[in-house]
């Protein structure tokens, strides 16, 4: 197997040495994802492209390729292709009607060769030739030049071909890693998620910084997602999972605040205790989900206020999207159904809140504010590596785990649809259920409750997740399903 990773446009056009460093970025982020699933899997980079390459032809590990490739920032688009000796006219056009038969029966057809190396012939009359050969010896409806129903694309590159086979679409953006680090303000909402995939895409090495306002639960959907993001988008880059307990922090403003100004020093305080976390990290900026004019506090007047309380930067990548366009964008990269259903808690809600604070009033509100009360929090603070998330639910579980499945114990499938219909858990015998982590609270007070529920997900994190606070709410009849090696029950 043999695939062709096509540059992000932007890289193209950079400086010969910036260039290169890109490349070289993006061929160590593939190579490091890539070897975890076979270590088999050859990556290297070249000036306008980067190859992968693998013995066999698995249609799992494919699959898998395809997936982890489809999903790294640093590619426009890549191709899988066949690779043979080049030979002659007759040769090319033989191989090409060996893939492209069977597709081209009934449409029409256009081919298209690009060419590299010195040949004594040009791209058109390989087209031509191998063109001819398919309209008259395949079941195809004809040649059409303008808008054909098929593109047959082949390549020539000195004396190989390579016949392209499929076509994927990419992330696009620059390789992870390859900007400075930021640390993103994620609340596990729409917003945040969004715009923490939008750095990651960009280049950026995103750490998480999630302001506990004071519910467990919120806390365990924030790193849920923080961790799909991160093994979906950006697990080629370690990065750390930071949580400020900040309830003290808002009982200080509650009592020392004027209301119609609480969101707006809550805001100024999160950027404080973000520059103190990105100064720890050696992070560059700070990362917010705000939009203008989404909610009282993100007015232009206020955003300027709000960023006045640091000399970081702050990024705002969605400062001009509308709600509708952030819904979107969660759905396309999966995390629609983690910020549905995500646990929230409002610790300040103003009275009639201001949307254009004045920095005299602001500061007067703020002379009140006991700044000890930060400081303790940010002493507080917890740092861990995201890939820990699973150890450290672990470590903290008070859920008993089982391997195995015991009379009046019913399997509970949490994982999300597609994950779900991908692998499907297959344990004769037991009784299973399949309710997506995201339907748990509203459908688990309908069950049996003479009945034990065991959670399941291939990680275990989710389950464990999930269970703790089913839990909380009082479910005691809830354990987490974790399998023996050998996947029996």
């Amino acid at each position: 197997m043999k695939f062709i990773a096509k540059l992000f446009p932007e890289i193209a056009v950079k400086s010969r040495p910036v260039r290169k460093r890109l490349i070289a970025r993006l061929q160590n982020n593939l190579n490091v994802m890539l070897r975890r699933i076979d270590e088999g899997i050859k990556v290297s980079g070249h000036w306008d492209k980067v190859e992968v390459s693998c013995d066999g032809d698995d249609a799992q590990l494919r699959e898998q390729i395809v997936d982890l490739m489809g999903r790294t920032p640093g590619i426009q688009y890549f191709i899988e292709v066949q690779e043979f000796p080049l030979g002659d006219f007759d040769n090319a056009f033989q191989l090409t009607r060996q893939f492209y038969a069977e597709a081209l029966k009934g449409k029409t057809f256009k081919v298209r060769v690009k060419r590299s190396g010195k040949h004594e012939f040009t791209s058109i009359d390989l087209e031509r030739y191998v063109g001819g050969g398919l309209r008259q010896h395949t079941e195809a409806k004809g040649v059409d030049v303008h808008k054909p129903d098929l593109y047959v694309d082949l390549e020539v590159r000195n004396d190989k071909l390579y016949i392209i086979t499929d076509r994927h679409p990419g992330q696009g953006g620059y390789p992870l890693g390859s900007q400075d680090a930021v640390v993103s303000l994620i609340s596990g909402g729409f917003d945040s998620i969004v715009a923490s995939y939008m750095t990651m895409r960009r280049g950026c090495k995103t750490h998480f910084l999630f302001f506990n306002l004071g519910g467990k639960a919120h806390e365990i959907g924030v790193k849920q997602v923080a961790l799909y993001l991160w093994q979906k988008y950006g697990s080629s880059a370690r990065v750390k999972f930071i949580t400020v307990p900040f309830e003290e922090v808002v009982g200080e403003i509650l009592q020392s605040v004027h209301h119609s100004h609480m969101g707006v020093v809550l805001k100024r305080m999160m950027m404080r205790a973000g520059e103190k976390v990105a100064e720890r990290i050696g992070a560059h900026a700070l990362v917010t989900g705000e939009s203008v004019a989404q909610v009282s506090s993100q007015t232009l007047p206020n955003l300027a206020l709000i960023d006045a309380a640091t000399e970081t930067l702050v990024l705002r990548p969605l400062v001009t999207m509308d709600k509708q366009d952030i819904i979107d964008k969660a759905t396309e990269i999966g995390t629609y159904d983690f910020a549905k259903s995500m646990p929230e808690f409002c610790g300040v809600i103003s009275d009639r809140p201001t949307t254009h604070a004045k920095r005299d009033r602001l500061e007067q509100e703020e002379e009140g504010f006991d700044f000890e009360v930060l400081q303790r929090a940010l002493e507080q603070t917890q740092v861990i590596s995201i890939d820990e998330i699973v150890e450290d639910v672990n470590v903290n579980a008070q859920v008993e785990a089982l391997t195995k499945v015991a009379a009046n114990q019913v399997i509970v499938d949490v994982r999300h649809p597609h994950e779900a219909e991908r692998k499907p858990l297959n344990l004769p015998g037991c009784e299973v259920l399949t309710i997506p982590f995201f339907k748990l609270d509203s459908e688990f007070a309908g069950l049996d409750p003479t009945k034990e529920y065991l959670l399941y997900c291939e990680k275990g994190v989710m389950s464990q997740m999930h269970a703790q606070q089913l839990q909380d709410k009082g479910h005691l009849n809830v354990k987490v399903y974790r399998p023996d090696g050998d996947g029996k029950a």
